[in-house]
């Protein structure tokens, strides 16, 4: 089967053998695969001469092919989209010890077929398209958990995200908003500000202003940051005392330094949170379907162009997700 691999060549277009369910497992042929910034990690992260070649890829949507023995809540011919968040299934503070996120030790979405265990498996909501159904989990399932396990948003509280583009941001927008938050986003970008205040949020601010300025009529209760060293004084200068910050990436640099006393005076909250179980996944499903919410899709390229896509990740240059078509 066609595959993008992660080998000793680089990353790849590439023929992989074909997966096979074995018992309490499914083989699902993939229709669309999400990217997300953890695939542009992925290669760093096993260096220039790994063992065996991987396939990429966290996200994806299908159609289950084949049915192991002892599943007996799905069937062939299913419509499903994938949890990449493997092995943990219940909410809890922190994830468990077997936790890991599909892409990386095992082999991921950007192939024609991937088999699972059918505990990772989940039937499409009937307002998705399968398209859409390729990029809501993992980027939907932080940003759920993000913003409501740990973050905590109430109707009536203002939630500031800075990066208003991302995949994550896009979902969180309009979590935040449907639930009846106000919306304050940050970008450098005049076309995605615009685009989100399309999309639901109150207020778009330039991340190069002066936000305590910009803001200084604001309460802001909570920020939600996966932008890290570049933006994470400027959230926390503008966030009201006894405020949470919730951090959940770090696309500019890992290490940042800040006031201790100002925060301790201020007694603000620093939550960190990662992805979310599959109870987070199936909650999160429920609010986009309760309120009709459908993810920001960028664009739709073939698998062959993978490049091409991973390059516009890389640059940033996309407002919400892009899509692989597998077949």
């Amino acid at each position: 089967m066609k595959a993008y691999v992660h080998d000793k060549n680089g990353c790849n277009i590439k023929e992989m053998p074909e997966p096979q369910a074995g018992e309490g497992e499914v083989v699902v042929r993939i229709k669309y695969a999400g990217l997300n910034r953890r695939d542009l990690y992925i290669p760093g992260r096993r260096g220039d001469n790994p063992d065996s070649p991987l396939i990429l890829g966290s996200d994806g949507a299908g159609v289950i092919e084949t049915v192991g023995f002892g599943v007996s809540d799905l069937k062939q011919g299913d419509e499903v989209l994938i949890n990449p968040s493997l092995r943990w299934k219940k909410n809890s503070p922190a994830p468990p010890a077997e936790f890991d996120i599909l892409g990386m030790p095992d082999h991921g979405t950007f192939a024609e077929k991937i088999v699972l265990s059918a505990d990772q498996i989940e039937k499409i909501p009937e307002h998705l398209t399968m398209k859409e159904a390729a990029v809501v989990a993992l980027a939907g399932t932080t940003g759920y958990r993000a913003m409501f396990t740990k973050g905590r948003l109430q109707r009536g509280e203002t939630v500031l995200i800075p990066g208003a583009g991302s995949g994550v941001a896009t979902f969180l927008i309009q979590f935040a908003k449907k639930i009846g938050a106000r919306v304050i986003v940050s970008s450098r970008s005049k076309e995605k500000r615009e685009r989100a205040l399309a999309i639901g949020a109150d207020l778009a601010i330039d991340t190069h202003a002066d936000w305590e300025q910009e803001l200084a009529d604001e309460k802001i209760d909570l920020v939600i940051d996966s932008v890290g060293r570049a933006t994470f004084n400027k959230s926390l200068a503008v966030l009201k005392k006894g405020g949470r910050i919730v951090v959940f990436g770090a696309t500019t640099e890992d290490k940042v330094e800040f006031d201790l006393r100002t925060f301790f005076y201020n007694q603000q909250e620093i939550i960190g949170s990662t992805m979310g179980s599959r109870e987070e996944l199936r909650d999160m499903l429920e609010l986009m379907e309760k309120y009709n919410i459908h993810p920001e899709i960028d664009g739709v390229l073939p698998i062959d162009e993978a490049e091409v896509a991973f390059e516009k990740l890389h640059t940033n240059h996309q407002f919400g997700k892009l899509v692989l078509e597998i077949e």
